[in-house]
């Protein structure tokens, strides 16, 4: 533990979406090999409280953390990449700070002064952002939007307050910006990012180093030229090339010595830089000796971000299988009864995804219908588990109008809410969220796959499965093979006489770490293999 915990700021200009998230999970990564202790938070400027409320099309997926706050997707991948936990105090919005000054002013805190941005608003967000402090060595804040956005500037100025309250030892600022490169010149343009400084500048923040994104590689003059007008140093002008991976950021920054840089800035001395490990992971992602085709069914496809999770779960057990896992998407709203085979032919596996509302549940119905018949590995999540039950209850079970409470109120509602969910009104922060137990039971797929019979995992959802079904669902021959502790909630169900035929209430894949992957992906991605294998020795 080093003497006061040093303060790391990563911003952006230019242009949005240029990696601020990776690039602070990678350097965290590069700061815990080197034998830190590190957390990694996000400050969003958007006024929602959170992202529970907001579309996918919108923002992509909502990450749940252990203690059940809803958040933006990047600390999915700090936590993926650092393999930690991180909790709702690595994510604060606008909204949250806004909302916590104003009940302080109802309640008269403020002592009837003026409430202001200067010093109200930034106060509360400089006692966020120093939550960890003296907890860990280094924590790193990722400031959400672009550089000139007017609903940043608050953020902004906090960080400048910080820096200066806390000297240079103990704080960096690091912006990562664009240098584009126009074909028709054939030249990189360094103009979008002096101006970008510029802007950052003029917020009385002077950076210590630039990530700068490009397609090109930066040469000496283009450097010296950045960090002339940019006044930063030559050696902190830090190219940042399109990878083949995310996983190889961290890799490609530690070759261009950015923890050394930081470590030099911030006065600390730590161990030399392990990275054998994740180097072995990111060769088995781009040199797999095997490959597998899963289907991915669900509402979202057109915006992949939906699924972040799942997709880097994907990864991750592809890697620890010697695998690459090809996706192949498809939409539940354009799959039915007459094109269903056609439209799951040539697939080693299908996982059907979370969701909300009623939209294309029949086209993952008619999809779960074949891949039970078939003997298809299956993995259903959430929203995806809820149709197996549901499918398996109208086909199997004899119960024609067999259905969610959520898409249609019928006899036999088979997922219903639970009665402590039945009067709550408020769309955001209300359902089930965060982690909880379950135990497994012996001898199932779920039980042999983590290897234990107690698991904790993580939840996002408002319905359950219906008790009043239970024993005829087993009757029929359905395992629910793991269970609440107090045997009241069904967290996952499977089926005898199936390759591999899994679905569970919460979702693993918010679990998944790089490197480790998560239990269920696994055995999913070994089954699938195996499928495919079969069906070549025929």
């Amino acid at each position: 533990m080093i003497h006061k915990t040093k303060y790391i700021f990563i911003t952006g200009g230019v242009l949005s979406s240029l990696g601020k998230g990776i690039s602070s999970a990678s350097l965290g990564l590069l700061l815990k090999r080197r034998g830190l202790s590190v957390t990694v938070m996000k400050f969003d400027p958007y006024i929602n409280i959170d992202p529970g409320t907001m579309s996918p099309h919108q923002h992509g997926e909502v990450y749940v953390t252990d203690d059940g706050a809803e958040t933006d997707l990047d600390l999915g991948h700090y936590e993926r990449f650092l393999d930690i936990s991180t909790s709702r105090n690595n994510s604060t919005s606008a909204g949250q700070i806004y909302f916590e000054v104003i009940q302080k002013e109802r309640r008269g805190a403020y002592l009837g002064k003026t409430v202001q941005v200067i010093p109200h608003i930034t106060d509360e967000i400089k006692r966020r952002m120093t939550t960890f402090d003296k907890q860990v060595d280094v924590v790193l804040i990722e400031i959400g939007g672009t550089v000139g956005d007017i609903e940043s500037l608050p953020f902004l100025e906090a960080v400048r307050q910080v820096c200066l309250e806390r000297g240079s030892r103990n704080t960096l600022n690091i912006h990562l910006t664009y240098v584009p490169y126009i074909k028709s010149a054939g030249e990189l343009k360094t103009k979008p990012t002096q101006h970008s400084v510029k802007v950052l500048m003029e917020g009385g923040i002077r950076p210590d180093i630039l990530l700068c994104r490009t397609e090109q590689k930066l040469n000496k003059e283009v450097r010296s030229k950045i960090a002339l007008f940019c006044n930063v140093e030559e050696d902190s002008v830090i190219e940042v090339l399109d990878a083949d991976t995310i996983y190889e950021v961290p890799m490609s920054l530690a070759k261009r010595s950015l923890d050394d840089i930081v470590l030099r800035k911030l006065h600390v001395k730590t161990q030399d830089l392990e990275m054998e490990t994740w180097t072995k992971f990111v060769h088995r992602i781009k040199s797999p000796k095997y490959d597998v085709t899963i289907g991915l069914v669900g509402k979202y496809t057109q915006v992949q971000d939906s699924y972040k999770s799942i997709l880097e779960a994907f990864i991750h057990a592809g890697a620890i299988n010697n695998t690459k896992v090809n996706v192949r998407w498809l939409d539940s709203e354009h799959i039915t009864a007459e094109n269903a085979a056609e439209q799951l032919s040539g697939l080693d596996g299908v996982l059907v995804a979370p969701g909300f509302g009623s939209r294309g549940i029949e086209g993952k119905l008619h999809a779960l219908k074949l891949i039970r018949e078939n003997g298809i590995p299956f993995f259903g999540i959430c929203l995806g588990m809820q149709c197996a039950v549901i499918e398996f209850a109208r086909n199997v079970c004899g119960l024609a109008d067999a259905n969610s409470k959520e898409f249609k109120k019928t006899k036999n509602n088979i997922i219903d809410l639970m009665p402590d969910q039945r009067n709550v009104t408020d769309k955001g922060g209300t359902m089930r969220l965060g982690a909880y137990p379950c135990v497994l039971k012996k001898g199932s797929l779920a039980a042999a796959a983590y290897n234990s019979e107690n698991i904790n995992e993580r939840h996002r959802h408002r319905y359950e499965v219906n008790n009043t079904y239970r024993r005829m669902l087993e009757e029929k021959g359905m395992i629910l093979s793991g269970l609440s502790p107090d045997t009241t909630l069904v967290e996952i169900i499977e089926l005898p006489n199936h390759p591999w035929f899994v679905g569970v209430q919460f979702h693993p894949e918010l679990k998944s770490r790089a490197v480790s992957g998560h239990p269920l992906f696994i055995a999913f991605i070994k089954a699938a293999l195996t499928r495919k294998n079969a069906g070549k020795d025929e």
